[in-house]
């Protein structure tokens, strides 16, 4: 019988119904999508099923293991259901654990840099220490152990750290892989034994224009007539994020209602944020060509492909700002700050002053 009829892709895009890997090995997906693994053999005349777990836990290429491990017992008059109930548990070491929970959750994750920090980070300063340790002997000590040599010098990292240590541990005691006692937890835990974050972090704030300056610096921007210019001014007219509008579709604005709806999957919140957009605004957007076939309000030189990140940057350092000019060191990001530090004043009228309200009542003081 052909074995290996099924692709990755084929199982990850399967709808409901039962799909043949071959040699007893089929995939079974339920109505609301669930994915498991179900390998079909045959002992003493009696046609019988075993689960071998639920994909993504479970990989193709891990179920075809099992799969062959269990067609070679019945080949041999075992029956693989009743070897798997008298074979000791294997309790796995946390990478293992950390793979399988990277594997169920990463098609959620929407941002690669998010995906990637979680693999960088773990295997950086969590592996060394807690990667071939059975998930279920895991302590505090060890935790300790990753994170005081970072917690007082790279206080950031070593909160994430924390945090994904913590979801992994979790992850396995609901998979019912140790006890629920999780030594990684920082609420009632942790925080009694290591300073708070916020006492040993060092803050660095991007640098920021002065808000006296920006008007100045918008009229200058105006002069120019390029699409990292255009999109430097659009983001400060906005109080948004490089980001937030490299990314922005023409889709997503509405000229005539003047509102840009950022979606949730594009914020940092997690959350459709609804931007109202001002006169001037709006003719930035007008006066911005639209490329054919490119989604992109500020198109990059890619077909089909977004504004650089660095666009915007690069501007403001061909104007002359950066580390060592003598303009100041600011950058595009830090001009959220310059209105978060302007308190608005209700006689105030011009349109950066309204932006500074709007900062203001917005939260982000």
């Amino acid at each position: 019988m052909p074995i290996h009829k099924l692709s990755p892709r084929q199982v990850e895009t399967a709808k409901p119904g039962k799909y043949e890997d071959g040699g007893g090995l089929r995939l079974v997906v339920s109505p609301r999508g669930a994915r498991k693994w179900v390998m079909r053999f045959t002992i003493n005349g009696r046609r019988r099923e075993m689960g071998l777990g639920s994909f993504p836990d479970v990989s193709l290429a891990e179920a075809r293991d099992a799969a062959r491990d269990a067609r070679k017992l019945a080949r041999d008059g075992v029956d693989p259901i009743e070897a798997r109930k008298s074979e000791p548990k294997t309790i796995p070491t946390f990478t293992s654990c950390a793979a399988a929970y990277i594997r169920a959750h990463r098609r959620g994750w929407k941002n690669p840099k998010h995906r990637r920090q979680w693999v960088s980070t773990l295997k950086t300063y969590a592996r060394p220490i807690l990667g071939d340790r059975p998930i279920d002997q895991i302590d505090t000590e060890d935790v300790l152990k990753v994170l005081n040599p970072i917690w007082t010098t790279k206080t950031e990292t070593a909160k994430r750290v924390q945090g994904r240590i913590e979801t992994i541990l979790d992850y396995a005691a609901a998979r019912k892989l140790r006890d629920s006692t999780n030594p990684a937890r920082w609420r009632g835990h942790l925080d009694m034994i290591l300073p708070k974050p916020t006492r040993v972090q060092k803050v660095t704030h991007h640098p920021a224009m002065p808000y006296s300056e920006v008007s100045a610096f918008l009229a200058e921007l105006e002069r120019l007539d390029t699409a990292s210019s255009r999109a430097l001014r659009f983001m400060i007219l906005t109080a948004t994020r490089t980001n937030e509008v490299i990314k922005a579709t023409w889709e997503e604005i509405d000229l005539h209602a003047k509102i840009w709806t950022i979606p949730a999957e594009r914020m940092k919140a997690g959350k459709e944020h609804r931007v109202p957009l001002s006169d001037t605004a709006v003719q930035v957007l007008r006066d911005q060509p639209r490329v054919a076939k490119n989604p992109f309000v500020f198109p990059g030189m890619k077909p089909r492909a977004p504004l650089s990140n660095m666009a915007m940057l690069a501007q403001m350092r061909r104007l002359g700002f950066g580390t060592q000019s003598d303009r100041g060191p600011y950058v595009p990001h830090g001009f959220r700050s310059s209105f978060r530090r302007k308190l608005p004043r209700q006689g105030d009228s011009s349109e950066v002053e309204t932006l500074a309200r709007l900062a203001y009542s917005s939260g982000l003081r």
